[in-house]
């Protein structure tokens, strides 16, 4: 129900008893309006209210001892209703005195506790915030906001309980609404009694009314909710868990009934998006008649008018100079200066004269009759407003009135500037004092404001204009339809647009409004509005000056110092009509209490400006309930319709016109949801109370059409747009042609389509409806409107609600914006509001969540996001309210850092594609012709067969890698090896042949006597030859190596648990290492960590003695094993695989072929040489083929970032090899250095080919930027590329670019090649080709070339069945140097039984394959390779392990994180996982802790928009928290293990609902 009124939230404890409310005395009543509106703006405390209050009814209420209070208001509620239902049916003509009822002002307020009652208590997590976020970090957010701020169209007022109309409408032919109507009557007792809610704070529901099936969320027991959390264990989640708590609760909400859903809006069918919007076939219809045009009273004829408005100026100047103009006030109330008629004629003359005459630019005049002026005056000014309009008026140029600009950054400004720049407005007139408060720049000149074309700056006080000659005369012309004088308008978007009016439209809308109003000559007028535009300007500068009237003008900043300045101002000056906005009503009933002796009987007029506002009734009903003592006749209360397109469209004509009385119209929400004009009887919460707006203006016709599509005419109970057509609306939109045929030229058509009128129609963007005696109504503006799947909520409706529910403690009233955002192919609504400084967290969080049930109850619409923002940070627009478009616009850039956050995706969002059902896939039983599965090609491809390629390969004559060691030692003894570069990039340690057998050596003579052969030996040194040199110390006396990362020293108790995990998981009985490392791993530190004693031997090998070797270790055959390889793959599985030596030998000879690798080589390496292919090309690859190493340590790059590239240029490397996690060091590090690095003859042209090594998807983005950064260095936009390894094959792609004797022999490979697949049919495992830049497309590069001797397929990871090349499957590997198997696999050993022998299920059932557990796909390209056949790129798309299943269908974390990542300038770094099936986001913030709760929104639309997944619960965290692995990997497992202990220490946890 959405009335919202003017008295405050009562506290029902105190409320004296109907009867006795009767016998009040009338000042005891005045004064508890009085406390009731000081409450309900915050100008008293809850405390204080409940004290005064007592005092006043304390000798008025019999104690009643031990009744419930909430009983009482029950039997309150129930009296009242009674005694108004039977006087309502007979009252027709409204009393002068008495007051019905029904238009208490509580009721509303009623409304929403009752529809708060129907929640039963229910647990919602609440959102966890770091105390540092809690604290606000501006100063001016703790400032009380200015109660000023209340919004221009002023949400203030609480719309009121549901006002009946107290003039039954009598039927005229309209037998349909006369029905309504009269329900309207009976059925609008009370709102029903369900309210036994007591509406302050702490009271629990006293109701046990079923909880109705909507999603709905806590009410009471939020507050509650965190001491319970503690407490909750279910499905096994342990107690401690905070986290997991509430993630159990938010489950808990979700499996709660929701609101049945919407039909689909469209299904994600793999091939396209339908949208099948089903339309519920119950929803209401309208049934009326459809309506005719209705036409206002002809304009009547006038003696004697004047043929222009400048034509009348003339006249009153020159016959009646001293009579009254405008009356202007200080801040102080006191007159400053009374402008005469005489006086505005002769300024306005000098200032015409001078703007024609004395302003020149190289000897040319700068204006021109027709040029536009920006007219630039502050509103305490209006007597130089004024001036500088009639002077324009006079000069035959056109004002533009607009804001001054305070700073360069106004909301709005920039699109202020726009507009000056489409009119071509060169000149901007203003007073000196304002001139000097402008902003200024350097040169003293005025600034040019961000978006404003460059202006000149003229002052227009008396010493700057001229007098013109005796004979010089303005012309004065009969109103033409040239342009008179151009007003802005800000649009829902926020963009601006300058409504055109002519000269004689704006003379006929002055005589429409003159005949309306009942103007008469010398009236005097008192205005409180804005005179530079829309019914300020109309009544208070144009109409007064065509009947000589005196205006009375009240700044708005003296309305903030003093509210009640409009109504002193209307008895001192006797004033007989006063233009008011409801906000000024409602300001004046909080200060009335000052002034006992004015009277308002001096009033034929009360011209509410805003009256369409739904929400204008309660002040006016208010206003009058006070000021009726004061002499104020109820009929002078008259409210009028208005838009800046059309002007005024109605307004209720004077008591003495003799008009109809005034109507109430009670309607259904639910009805005007779906735009028909309905009484709810079920449902008496949700309804909306309207007052007519009066009658349509004279001279116009007026008509209601469709809001959407054609604008066919509506049925008379049916809600459309209503548009006008008279001489008196705006002509166009300046410069919009396109728009400007759409609102001005609009041709209404009956339902058979035939044109109403030949005449066109402006649309007003009012919505409204014709009621009985030819009334207008009006339910709300287009720019409030919101269509939420299928059915229309006003803005305006919602922002009522919100502030119904306990408003005044938590949140500003007047200072609520309400506004929708597309998502997801639907509107969302998004509800931000200004938070007290002293609510503390729990009662904002509750006061949201019941906000929440209340939109939810009352208008049947989920909300979206609630966000609560500091004190006075919302953008204000220029005379107070909220600016709605630039907050929107900050929500959407992330810029409005609220303080809380509620987002409700779950709720609202009820139109996600199904979820898939997995479909049976080709089964054995499918026919197979040669390669073809069901149509499509099998997905298989191998790289070259090794036993063809004949090559010099005299390493290939050995079995065993460490016999190619002894053979080089001798064959080329001083050949250099490796060379290891240190920080500062000079060589620490270099080995040559011979050298690095020696040492191998002096280890093995080491560990003959004291180990066996075959025993596991772990390796546990810093890059370096000692580690290459150990390792094959290890082969030559029949030990297994294992190499292992050392522990940090830094940071002992994450990496020494992993050292000891890995030393007891490969049952090493002896560790190798330095002096250095092996007393850190028996340091008192280390045994804070692990449990020291129980290392095994520990030998350290930096000093061993030279003995003469023994025999060397001969294996009696190559299967047996050689060496484990051990690494922790992202989803923190730690996996040891085996490689025997003839897979060593294998891998060895594979990637000598592919990257072409011979002695007189050099190639660059900075990987880590502890597992996977980092480890071959360290220790295995440069003694096999011979080539020179360079060795850089990427620890290194941490203290000097260039080091790989300085060295890769001054060694002129042409083959490197790096990690990710290199590249990025290098992009975030040198992107901006490389001119530094130039000058340091840093070249990169000798690059041929770069290869990133990884486990994953290849990074495009950072390939690219690399690439693109250090092209400028020299690097070949070619030269990058990828591999792909895993545990299973260290190395089954590798794409270097073909050169050196190959090439010649033109065997040159092609490059890697970059496909765009569909997002959404990768999915459901499919691929889908589609183009670059397509919707959902996401780009994938080739992994690189498949290496010599290896065979891939893509199979099923369910059926084992072989896949298309159009499907998305696991990629099974066959070759050579796959490893043998698990030597285990730590926590999973079960699972991974069959990774390294399985076969395919149908097909070729006999190769044995290994599954490398990461999902892909190959295509054939156009390229050929060296062979001539088509090359076959495969691409890897992701981990098995990793991908997360929701809705049925497959997501890879990569792809959700990089849309995150995009979303928000301030996050750096994402990770996602899933936890009982909620989406888990966690967000790396770079930035200030203020933007933390910006993301949430963001992040949440992104997923929901590009990945139709709704976010779970939004974690927000500081930079480096998500852990990353030496790859440069993310270990999302680790992550997601820490949340769930609750280590993270997060900024900020949302749990969205």
């Amino acid at each position: 129900m959405a009335e919202r009124t003017s008295t405050g939230l009562l506290t029902m404890m105190l409320e004296p008893t109907p009867a006795v409310a009767m016998t009040l005395p009338a000042e005891v009543r005045e004064k508890l309006a009085e406390l009731e509106l000081e409450l309900s703006e915050g100008d008293i405390t809850q405390k204080g209210y409940e004290k005064k209050r007592g005092k006043l009814l304390a000798p008025y209420i019999p104690q009643i001892q031990g009744v419930d209070p909430s009983l009482q208001i029950d039997n309150r509620i129930q009296a009242s209703s009674q005694a108004v239902l039977p006087g309502s049916k007979h009252n027709k003509s409204r009393a002068a005195n008495t007051r019905d009822e029904r238009f208490r002002s509580d009721l509303h307020t009623e409304a929403v506790q009752a529809a708060l009652a129907k929640y039963k208590e229910r647990k919602m997590p609440m959102p966890s915030k770091r105390r540092s976020v809690l604290v606000q970090s501006s100063v001016e957010a703790c400032t009380p906001p200015d109660t000023s701020s209340a919004s221009e169209d002023e949400g203030s007022l609480r719309r009121q309980g549901r006002l009946a109309t107290s003039t039954p409408y009598q039927g005229h032919g309209h037998l349909a609404v006369e029905h309504w109507f009269n329900r309207v009557i009976q059925g609008s007792s009370t709102s029903s009694s369900a309210s036994s809610t007591s509406s302050h704070p702490g009271g629990r529901s006293v109701t046990t009314t079923n909880t109705t099936a909507h999603a709905a969320l806590n009410a009471n027991a939020a507050a509650t909710a965190l001491a319970d959390l503690m407490a909750h264990t279910q499905l096994g989640v342990p107690v401690n868990s905070r986290v997991s708590s509430k993630i159990q609760q938010l489950l808990n909400t979700l499996k709660r009934p929701k609101r049945p859903p919407l039909r689909e809006f469209f299904v994600d069918d793999f091939e396209e998006l339908l949208d099948v919007q089903h339309i519920d076939p119950n929803q209401p219809k309208p049934e009326g008649q459809h309506t005719s045009p209705l036409e206002g009273e002809p304009l009547g004829v006038v003696n004697n008018w004047p043929p222009s408005l400048p034509a009348a100026l003339q006249r009153w100047g020159s016959t009646q100079p001293k009579s009254p103009c405008l009356t202007a006030l200080d801040n102080a109330g006191k007159p400053v200066y009374t402008l005469t008629y005489g006086k505005l004629w002769t300024r306005s003359q000098k200032l015409a004269y001078t703007l024609l005459n004395k302003l020149s630019t190289r000897n040319e005049p700068l204006l021109m009759p027709g040029d536009r002026v920006a007219l630039v005056f502050p509103n305490n000014d209006p007597v130089m407003f004024m001036v500088a309009f009639y002077g324009c008026l006079l000069a035959e140029l056109v004002p533009v009135p607009i804001e001054v600009p305070l700073t360069r950054k106004d909301a709005g400004s920039q699109q202020i500037g726009f507009l000056l720049g489409s009119c071509g407005v060169t000149l901007a007139l203003t007073t000196d004092a304002c001139q000097k408060g402008l902003p200024k720049a350097q040169t003293g000149e005025v600034a040019t404001f961000k978006g404003w074309p460059r202006l000149l700056w003229f002052v227009t006080d008396g010493k700057h204009v001229v007098k013109p000659p005796k004979d010089w005369h303005p012309p004065i012309r009969e109103a033409s339809n040239d342009i008179a004088y151009i007003e802005y308008k800000t649009s829902k978007e926020g963009s601006t647009m300058g409504i055109t009016v002519s000269h004689s439209a704006m003379l006929a809308h002055c005589h429409a409004l003159t005949q309306a109003c009942g103007y008469t000559e010398a009236e005097t007028i008192t205005n409180v509005l804005d005179f530079k535009r829309e019914a300020g300007l109309w009544h208070g500068v144009l109409t007064s000056v065509m009947n000589r009237m005196h205006v009375i003008s009240i700044p708005y900043s003296l309305m903030k110092v003093n509210p009640l300045s409009w109504i002193q101002k209307v008895h001192t000056y006797k004033a007989r009509v006063a233009v008011v906005k409801s906000r000024d009503m409602h300001w004046s009933l909080l200060a009335q209490r000052d002034q006992r002796d004015i009277s308002l009987s001096s009033l034929r007029m009360l011209i509410v400006a805003d009256g369409a506002n739904p929400w204008s009734i309660s002040s006016c009903d208010a206003f009058l309930n006070v000021f009726q003592a004061r002499g104020l006749r109820p009929e002078v209360i008259c409210p009028c319709a208005s838009s800046s397109e059309a002007m005024t469209v109605a307004i209720r004509r004077p008591p003495e016109m003799g008009v109809p009385p005034p109507g109430k119209a009670v309607l259904s929400m639910g009805g005007l949801s779906h735009s028909v004009i309905r009484v709810d009887t079920e449902e008496k919460l949700s309804v909306l109370t309207v007052q007519d707006v009066g009658q349509v203006m004279p001279g116009a016709l007026v008509c209601v059409v469709r809001v959407e599509g054609t604008p066919y005419l509506c049925q008379t109970d049916e809600v459309g747009e209503i548009c006008v057509n008279s001489g008196s609306t705006g002509v166009a939109y300046y410069g919009l042609p396109g728009m400007t045929k759409n609102i001005f030229e609009t041709i209404p058509v009956t339902s058979s389509g035939i044109p109403v009128s030949d005449r066109p129609f402006t649309r007003t963007s009012l919505l409204g409806f014709v009621g009985p005696d030819s009334l207008v109504f009006v339910v709300g503006k287009m720019d409030g409107l919101m269509v939420v799947s299928g059915r229309r909520h006003n803005a305006d409706d919602v922002v009522a609600t919100a502030l119904a529910v306990e408003p005044m403690k938590f949140v500003y009233r007047g200072r609520i914006a309400v506004f929708s955002l597309s998502v997801l192919h639907d509107e969302r609504i998004v509800v931000v509001a200004e938070q007290r400084p002293d609510a503390s967290e729990e009662d904002s969080f509750q006061w949201m969540s019941r906000v929440l049930q209340a939109i939810d109850s009352i208008h049947q619409v989920g909300v979206y996001c609630l966000a609560l923002v500091p004190a006075n940070t919302l953008p204000k627009a220029p005379l107070g309210g909220i600016h709605i478009s630039e907050t929107k616009q900050r929500f959407l850039e992330g810029a409005l850092h609220p303080c809380n956050v509620l987002m409700c995706p779950h709720t609202c969002v009820t139109n996600l594609p199904k979820p898939r059902q997995k479909q049976p896939e080709v089964g054995p039983a499918s026919m197979i012709v040669g390669n073809l599965v069901a149509g499509k090609r099998i997905a298989q491809a191998c790289g070259r067969d090794v036993a063809q390629l004949e090559d010099n390969d005299q390493a290939r004559k050995f079995l065993y890698i460490q016999d190619v060691l002894q053979w080089r030692a001798q064959a080329t003894p001083d050949h250099p090896l490796f060379l290891v570069l240190n920080a500062k990039g000079t060589v620490a340690s270099t080995a040559s042949c011979l050298q690095l057998h020696k040492r191998a050596e002096r280890v093995a003579t080491a560990l003959m006597g004291r180990l066996n052969t075959g025993d596991h030996v772990a390796l546990v040194y810093p890059p370096g030859i000692d580690l290459i040199a150990t390792f094959y110390g290890c082969l030559y006396a029949g030990c297994v190596p294992v190499t292992v990362r050392p522990p940090h020293p830094q940071n002992l108790a994450t990496t020494l648990p992993t050292v000891k995990m890995i030393v007891e998981v490969s049952k090493s009985v002896c560790i190798l290492t330095t002096q250095a490392i092996m007393k850190l791993l028996k340091s008192k530190e280390a045994a804070a960590a692990v449990d020291t004693k129980s290392w095994p031997m520990v030998l350290d090998t930096d000093d061993l003695p030279r003995k003469k070797s023994p025999q060397m270790y001969k294996p009696p055959t190559p299967e047996m094993l050689a060496y484990l390889d051990f690494s922790v793959s992202t989803t923190g599985i730690l996996a040891g695989v085996k490689m025997s030596h003839a897979a060593t030998s294998a891998l060895c000879r594979s990637i000598k072929l592919q990257c072409e690798l011979y002695p007189s080589r050099q190639i660059a390496i900075c990987l880590d040489p502890y597992c996977g292919l980092g480890f071959a090309l360290w220790c295995l690859c440069s003694v096999y083929s011979g080539h020179q190493s360079i060795l850089v340590p990427p620890l290194e790059l941490e203290s000097n970032a260039s080091l790989w590239l300085a060295a890769v240029s001054q060694y002129k490397v042409r083959v490197t090899f790096c990690s990710y996690s290199v590249m990025e060091m290098c992009t975030k590090g040198l992107g901006s250095q490389t001119e530094a690095l130039r000058l340091r003859n840093v070249n990169l042209s000798c690059v041929r080919t770069c290869m990133v090594v990884a486990e994953e998807r290849p990074r495009i983005a950072l390939t690219q930027s690399f690439s693109k950064i250090f092209k400028d260095l020299g690097l070949s936009s070619r030269a990058v590329s990828t591999t792909f390894g895993c545990r299973v094959n260290v190395a089954i792609c590798l794409q270097p670019n073909r050169l050196g004797k190959l090439a010649e022999q033109g065997t040159a490979g092609p490059d890697p090649t970059t496909v765009y697949v569909d997002m959404r049919a990768l999915r459901h495992d499919r691929v889908r080709l589609v183009e670059r830049g397509s919707p959902h497309s996401l780009p994938l590069m080739e992994s690189g070339k498949i290496l010599p001797g290896v065979k891939v397929i893509i199979a099923n990871t369910e059926t084992k069945g072989p896949l298309g090349d159009s499907h998305l499957g696991e990629v099974w590997v066959s070759s050579p140097h796959n490893a043998t198997g698990y030597y285990t696999v730590y926590g999973e050993e079960a699972l991974h039984a069959d990774h390294f022998n399985t076969k395919l299920s149908f097909g070729d059932t006999q190769t044995v394959w290994a599954r490398t557990g990461y999902l892909g796909f190959l295509r054939r390209t156009d390229l050929t390779d060296a062979s001539g056949e088509r090359h076959d790129a495969l691409y890897v798309v992701g981990s098995l392990d990793e991908t997360l299943e929701l809705r049925g269908m497959r997501y890879h974390p990569i792809d959700i994180e990089t849309s995150v990542i995009r979303s928000h300038k301030s996050i750096a770094e994402c990770a996602v996982f899933t936890w009982t099936n909620l989406l888990v986001v966690v967000v790396e913030l770079e930035g200030s802790e203020q933007e933390a709760l910006d993301l949430v929104a963001l992040v949440t639309n992104v997923v929901l928009e590009e990945h139709y997944l709704i976010v779970g619960v939004v974690v927000v965290v500081d930079p480096g928290v998500i852990p990353i692995n030496s790859r440069g990997e993310k270990q999302r497992m680790h992550l997601r293990d820490g949340f769930l202990a609750d280590q993270l220490d997060p900024i900020y946890v949302a749990y969205n609902m």
